[in-house]
């Protein structure tokens, strides 16, 4: 898989936590903050550092109780409390006229963090994400799975069926994609039972398509027609509500569409930051 040379970590204490954040560093670039999926941490866009490189300062901050930021022993960590620490981070970087790269749960935080403080953002792509909270079948059977991979970590049946919920039918049926599937496989395989609390917070997310209207920025939505947890649907949702969009479907794509079709999304993503127009 990709090294990434020209991104460096550390870590920040905010809000009585500790995040791991990856910056590329380029104080004179347009920056890019990148919110990413659970179960799959910052890392998952090392490709986007590598399209971006020269020109946008790419800084990308694991959420509380994942990667490499500090656990936390609660019963769940809500969105809200996501976006509370992504508010902070800001500050604490001081940084301004962001773009936003949100995949899957980071969406959830985006436009919950936008819509308290828009005049920090200049441009949102969300890419295998919604608005919307689990519907209840969904969500009953979402919920099983949290308890389950709290108990007996991501193995067997937990693993696969996280491996189906991150990765179109397609993408981990095709010769040419095995050995990205077997990366994250091996993975996700490696995660503590400790997510449970983080990935709880998405299972029980509430819905925040009632705070789109009042997102003005330009919004890039790219969503996967094989996409299980967050379908088209949701994505003709965001793109109904939100007043300022555009929409991108891709087929024989799952739910992570920067993984699963770089050579198709990277270049849409960097074109998108570098003109937002919908």
């Amino acid at each position: 898989m990709l090294k990434v040379a020209n991104s460096y970590g550390k870590h920040i204490q905010v809000n009585g936590t500790t995040l791991w954040v990856e910056d590329t560093g380029e104080a004179d670039l347009p920056v890019v903050l990148c919110l990413h999926s659970c179960f799959l941490d910052g890392s998952m866009f090392d490709g986007l550092v590598q399209a971006a490189d020269g020109k946008f300062r790419v800084i990308r901050p694991d959420f509380r109780g994942q990667g490499r930021s500090a656990l936390d022993d609660v019963d769940i960590i809500t969105m809200d409390q996501c976006a509370d620490d992504m508010e902070a981070l800001i500050e604490k970087m001081e940084l301004s006229s962001i773009n936003v790269m949100a995949q899957s749960m980071g969406g959830d935080v985006a436009f919950r963090l936008i819509a308290r403080r828009q005049a920090l953002f200049r441009s949102l792509v969300v890419a295998g994400s919604s608005a919307c909270g689990e519907p209840p079948e969904q969500g009953a059977r979402f919920a099983q799975w949290v308890v389950d991979a709290g108990e007996q970590g991501f193995v067997g049946e937990i693993l696969d069926m996280t491996m189906e919920v991150m990765f179109g039918k397609t993408t981990r049926n095709n010769p040419e994609k095995q050995e990205l599937v077997a990366f994250w496989r091996d993975r996700i395989q490696a995660l503590p039972k400790t997510l449970r609390p983080a990935m709880k917070g998405v299972m029980h997310r509430e819905s925040s398509v009632e705070l789109l209207a009042s997102i003005t920025i330009p919004v890039l939505i790219i969503n996967g027609e094989e996409d299980m947890p967050r379908p088209p649907a949701w994505s003709d949702e965001m793109k109904r509500e939100l007043p300022n969009s555009k929409l991108i479907r891709l087929s024989k794509i799952g739910h992570s569409p920067t993984l699963e079709a770089p050579e198709q999304v990277l270049p849409a993503i960097i074109d998108f930051f570098s003109n937002p127009r919908v």
